[in-house]
Parts: C-alpha cells; structure tokens; sequence
C-alpha cells in the first residue's frame, strides 16, 4: 500500500470538499480549486476525512493514489493557508515592476521582459537589497494553487537563469548556485 495514499486528508473546519463524477472540489476561506481524479482510483468523504483508495496493485495505479492523496491536500493547505514562493533577481542594472497583472523585467536585454501573470496568482515586488555587492530584488509569489505558482516561477526564472561567475540572473530564494572561478591568470 502506497504510504502516502493511504493516509486519510484531515480536514479543518472552514473546508467544504464536495466529489462530483470524476472530479475532487475543495471550497475554503481563500478561495475554491477543483481536480480530477484520475478513472480507477475512488475518492470518498468520513467524518471531516478525504480517503483515496486503489482497486488494484498494478504500477500505474499505485503511482495515482500517491499523486491523487497530494493533489487533493495540496488543495486544502491552498484554500486555507496558500502558498509563496520568492524569487531573487541579482545583477547589476536588472529591474522588475509589477502592474495590472503584468510583470515587466529589465534583465539585461536590448528590450524589457513583458509577462502576462496568470489570474490567481499575485505578485509583490519588494525593496532591493545588497548581497555580496551586487544588488537583489525580492519577488514574491503566492496563490491557492501550487502546480500554477510553480509553473509561473519556473517561467520568469527562465527569462535569465543565474549565471555560475557571478551569480547574476533569477534564482530562488534559498537556491545554492555552484559557483566557477573565472579565468585564471594567464601563464606564459
């Protein structure tokens, strides 16, 4: 039996989860998500409990039950605490504002970054700050959904991956860049 399937999804108390058909609906006080559950795995409700089962041990299926008891507490821990994520931007130069749903980076381009933030997701830029003489911009996500907040943190972090000399570009918060010693003295 899957170990992480077959715990039972306990839920607070502002938690109304609903099944319909195929799919798993989670209303709390920050907001509603639903999923869909996948055909042979069977979600049911017990006292203020969400329980996943499998009917079967084949590979694929054990793989389901796993993925869809995280799924749906994924879904509870959103609707009643959300989730964030900050991003870092270190580089000299490098800019980021936040307006009427669009983020717009200067990352050292000809051009400034223009990103469309998805609805659901919210954006807060905060002071700069110096790190190792070079000056990083706290970006911080957050949202109910966790697969939509990190799908748009990987997007921006693709606009200009760190670089391992000096560290410039978009990392996460907490993210170890392995850094390279450059070029060494020229010996002749």
């Amino acid at each position: 039996m899957s170990r992480i399937g077959k715990k039972p999804v306990v839920l607070p108390d502002k938690v109304k989860v609903s099944i319909e058909d195929d799919e798993c609906i989670v209303e709390g006080p920050k907001g509603k998500l639903s999923q869909k559950i996948p055909y042979p795995i069977e979600v049911s409700l017990d006292d203020g409990k969400v329980l996943v089962e499998r009917p079967s041990d084949n590979k694929r299926i054990r793989a389901l039950h796993g993925l869809t008891r995280s799924l749906i507490s994924n879904m509870v821990t959103g609707v009643t605490e959300g989730f964030t994520k900050t991003l870092r931007i270190a580089g000299l130069g490098y800019r980021a504002q936040y307006e009427n749903g669009t983020l717009t980076l200067q990352l050292n381009y000809s051009h400034p970054i223009i990103y469309k933030v998805p609805e659901g997701i919210d954006v807060t830029i905060e002071r700069a700050e110096t790190v190792q003489n070079q000056p990083e911009i706290p970006v911080v996500l957050s949202g109910i959904d966790k697969q939509l907040l990190g799908q748009v943190a990987a997007n921006i972090r693709d606009f200009q991956p760190p670089e391992p000399y000096k560290g410039k570009g978009i990392k996460y918060l907490g993210e170890h860049i392995i850094r390279k010693a450059g070029k060494a003295a020229g010996l002749l």
